[in-house]
């Protein structure tokens, strides 16, 4: 008995957590990339279609392995905690000059 009721409240648990948000790309980019794309010269500034042109044309598939890889200045991921903060915060980047 004392098991079961145990499996229970284990269930109602995770039903109540529900799925894992998406990781949101402004918030990532915000704290992770921001610092460095508002202050060194040779990062693309967020918006800024001229300097995201030629990123761009590689794709953004390329581009996102590429950031998840690092390049330097750049550590990998762009400093964000994993693979999928780096896409969305990418991804926000890319859209932002669209």
């Amino acid at each position: 008995m004392k098991r079961a009721l145990i499996a229970m409240a284990s269930l109602a648990v995770l039903w109540s957590v529900g799925p894992v948000a998406a990781a949101d790309g402004k918030a990532v980019y915000e704290q992770s990339c921001a610092g460095c794309h508002k202050a060194i010269p040779t990062a693309p500034k967020l918006g800024d279609k001229a300097a995201w042109g030629p990123l761009l044309k590689k794709g953004s598939k390329e581009l996102i392995a590429s950031v998840i890889k690092g390049k330097a200045p750049m550590p990998p991921r762009g400093g964000a905690a994993n693979d999928a903060d780096a896409t969305a915060a990418t991804q926000y980047m890319i859209d932002a000059v669209k």
